[in-house]
């Protein structure tokens, strides 16, 4: 499970894409500017996911993931004022957006996922993280709702880079970011929850790879 929509939390040091690439920041995205609702993406496998986006009913969800083993990677459950608080956050994201991956056949929700504003140390970029429900772990869906993702922030426009930032040890967050069209930059090391430091991955995608 990658590191779940704590956003503004910590700035990480390490590459970026930014530098690769260069070129101004454009504005943000604004949420007026997307569609309710992300449309379907398939696998290799033919199932398919929608990204329905987060709404006052679905701190079920949060509850749901905050397990010991959904937290394994992050520090452990929270208690349940920061996760009141975290869904407070994901309702009133202003930059950025969080979702609800849903299986388009059954309805049924199989995890989040969410793209958030990021401080790096090269500027502004997007950070994005997603966690799947156990029972539908090992499926690929992790990968589709992330494609399903970067076809949202493109729609959205806004900073030209997508980061995300995996612990090294776990091998199932990195892959979907191999799947999903990632670029691995190196590692970076921060403290998440504070008073715990976690070695991560960086990897990027530029959105926008036809321009100078």
């Amino acid at each position: 499970m990658l590191r779940l929509f704590e956003f503004g939390s910590r700035v990480p040091s390490g590459g970026s894409c930014d530098r690769v690439a260069g070129g101004p920041t454009p504005a943000r995205g604004r949420l007026s500017d997307l569609s309710p609702t992300v449309g379907a993406m398939e696998h290799s496998g033919g199932e398919r996911v929608r990204l329905e986006p987060w709404a006052p009913g679905d701190f079920w969800l949060l509850e749901r993931a905050n397990t010991p083993e959904m937290t394994a990677h992050l520090g452990g459950p929270e208690s349940p004022e920061k996760l009141a608080d975290r869904h407070r956050r994901y309702l009133a994201l202003d930059a950025g957006r969080m979702y609800r991956v849903v299986l388009d056949g059954t309805g049924e929700t199989v995890g989040s996922i969410g793209y958030w504003e990021h401080e790096g140390q090269d500027g502004t970029v997007w950070e994005t993280g997603w966690g799947v429900l156990p029972e539908f772990q090992g499926r690929g869906l992790a990968a589709v709702a992330a494609r399903a993702l970067v076809e949202a922030v493109r729609e959205a426009g806004g900073h030209r880079f997508l980061h995300a930032y995996p612990s090294v040890d776990h091998p199932a967050s990195n892959s979907v970011c191999r799947r999903a069209g990632f670029t691995l930059l190196g590692q970076i090391d921060f403290e998440y929850p504070k008073g715990h430091w976690l070695t991560s991955n960086d990897w990027c995608l530029d959105l926008r790879p036809d321009e100078p």
